[in-house]
């Protein structure tokens, strides 16, 4: 094989990287230890959504690269999601200084430099920390996602499914974690044997085990992370007044004593996407672009189902106009399956000072494609700042591999003032809607009386009727009005004659309910168009059978056995 000369590698790079639409600048390809401003390496905005890989040693830039390349996705309009883990990414809200050291790296690549703002949105796990608090209900965190920050076995949460299973066809809210403890102590109570019974798969042992480690939960604080109003991922989409993308920092000071909760709340976050927005195909440029840092514990002792779960959401978000870059000190921290799917690379330096690090970097090496480089001396060379990089062209074919100088940011690398950030918070719009939490009544106030204005008495074995004001007959006639409202005015989208009851009136609505999703659920719809049915009476009957499969469809859970049903 003939040895190229640096003329024709530079070359090779120049004809892979003229791109033709929109792009990210990453920075100049270094060829045979020179730096070649005129062979500049960039990634088309329309592959975005075809994922990657940003990977490194501690202390080698992975950190500034998110930042370099937030601030272009933010100016193309894309709004951008960043896991700010150790606060770093707060400095997006400040306009750095040109210092002469940073002005003569970004002269040497072709970086036109000016020190610049961007519109920036900081939110804080649970209030957890410096921002709008983030907070979701239990039952639309589902039973996947709760049974790892649990860290329970697979026997355990398919047990806990059934539980959700059991909650959701008896209308018990599941909003915070006392709720659910409220749902498992009545199931394990001789009140609920008969109910635990019929749900076949759940004994009364594994249900008291799953309940022990929700009062772990509590005793560690977890209660504030779980609750309402639930945030609205749809406040991950926002463009500022000017026309540029919102980046959101989400932070939880606190990460070092719950790193489980931390990844597995990011997955909700993906999810909750995944299942609200509609199919958009191939974008100029992708709605959202989230960035998943340490993305390693998402993936530590993960269950098959999680991990099944992960690899579907990624492969199938993109046609929903969402990037993922996972961040990550080697690409063997990512499952296989979710690592053949990240198209766009940016792999900082490796350090191979043990065996373990010697097979970390072979395994790298093998994941790019073949190139003029010697891959294993340049990974183990390569400057702090510098990175090799291979993306997805604009036809769909891997650009080829650059050892690049990466461009700097154009706002301060590193924590904004905390002075800053609190007057951000405190500017923000979503601090009214998000600030404060509130206090429904749910499955906790249902069993255990407390919400007797809102729900009727219970039959032996069986929680309350939802709704408030039983019968002798057993039927609760405000729930059977409700019910049918909801039919009219959701699934047959127009306005209902029946009258809210009272307390309907001082409940917090619902958010208005997603398009059905598609999947199997015609035995539960079924069931549920029977029980409607009956409930309603013949008038309504035949509406309710007709009805069932879609009802079902739109009850059945997501992916991570999550649910987009909220109410505000």
């Amino acid at each position: 094989m003939a040895i190229k000369s640096t003329a024709d590698k530079v070359a090779t790079i120049q004809k892979g990287y003229t791109l033709e639409g929109a792009t990210i600048e990453l920075g100049a390809a270094i060829v045979d230890g020179e730096l070649h401003k005129d062979a500049p390496v960039r990634l088309p905005l329309a592959m975005m959504n075809r994922h990657g890989l940003v990977a490194g040693a501690t202390g080698t830039g992975k950190t500034v690269t998110l930042h370099m390349m937030a601030e272009q996705l933010s100016t193309a309009g894309v709004p951008v999601f960043l896991a700010d883990i150790k606060g770093d990414l707060s400095g997006l809200a400040m306009a750095a200084t040109g210092s002469e050291k940073l002005l003569a790296r970004t002269q040497s690549i072709g970086q036109p430099w000016t020190g610049k703002t961007f519109p920036v949105e900081f939110l804080a796990l649970g209030g957890d920390g410096n921002g709008i608090p983030v907070r979701a209900t239990i039952t639309s965190f589902g039973p996947i996602l709760l049974s790892r920050i649990m860290e329970l076995n697979e026997t355990q949460e398919s047990s806990l499914q059934l539980v959700f299973h059991f909650a959701d066809k008896n209308n018990l809210e599941l909003i915070d974690l006392k709720d659910l403890r409220a749902v498992i102590s009545f199931l394990t109570s001789e009140e609920g044997k008969d109910a635990l019974e019929e749900l076949g798969g759940l004994s009364k042992a594994t249900a008291g085990v799953i309940l022990r480690e929700l009062v772990t939960l509590e005793a560690q604080g977890m209660e504030m992370f779980f609750g309402e109003p639930e945030f609205d991922t749809a406040e991950l989409l926002r463009t500022a007044p000017d026309g540029r993308g919102v980046v959101t920092c989400l932070e939880l000071p606190t990460l070092q004593t719950k790193p489980m909760l931390f990844s597995t709340f990011l997955m909700w976050l993906l999810a909750d996407l995944f299942e609200d927005l509609p199919e958009a195909g191939d974008l100029d440029k992708p709605k959202l672009v989230f960035f998943l840092d340490e993305a390693h514990l998402l993936f530590n002792g993960a269950s098959k189902a999680f991990l099944a779960a992960i690899t579907t959401t990624v492969r199938l978000i993109r046609s929903k106009g969402v990037g993922i870059f996972f961040v990550t000190q080697t690409p063997k921290d990512v499952p296989a399956d979710v690592l053949g799917q990240l198209a766009n690379r940016i792999q900082h330096a490796l350090r191979a000072f043990t065996p373990e690090d010697a097979k970390a970097l072979k395994a790298t090496v093998s994941t790019f494609p073949i190139s003029d480089y010697d891959l294993e001396e340049t990974l183990t060379s390569a400057g702090i700042g510098e990175a090799v990089i291979t993306v997805m062209n604009e036809k769909g074919a891997p650009t080829p591999v650059a050892l690049t100088r990466l461009r700097a940011p154009e706002s301060v690398m590193g924590p904004s003032p905390e002075a800053l950030v609190k007057k951000t918070v405190a500017g923000s719009a979503l601090l009214a809607k998000y600030g404060t939490a509130v206090e429904n009544v749910s499955a906790y106030e249902k069993l255990s009386g407390k919400g007797a204005a809102h729900s009727g008495a219970a039959a032996p074995g069986r929680p309350p009727v939802p709704g408030g004001g039983g019968t002798e007959t057993g039927v609760d006639q405000d729930a059977v009005d409700a019910d049918a409202r909801r039919i009219e005015e959701e699934i047959l989208g127009r306005p209902s004659s029946r009258p809210a009851s009272a307390s309907e009136r001082h409940r917090t609505p619902e958010r208005t309910a997603p398009e059905p999703r598609q999947g199997a659920g015609a035995g539960m719809a079924g069931e549920l168009a029977d029980a409607l049915g009956g409930a309603l009476g013949g008038g309504l009957k035949s509406m309710a059978r007709s009805l069932g499969t879609q009802l079902g469809r739109e009850l059945l859970r997501g992916v991570f056995g999550t649910s987009s049903r909220r109410r505000r």
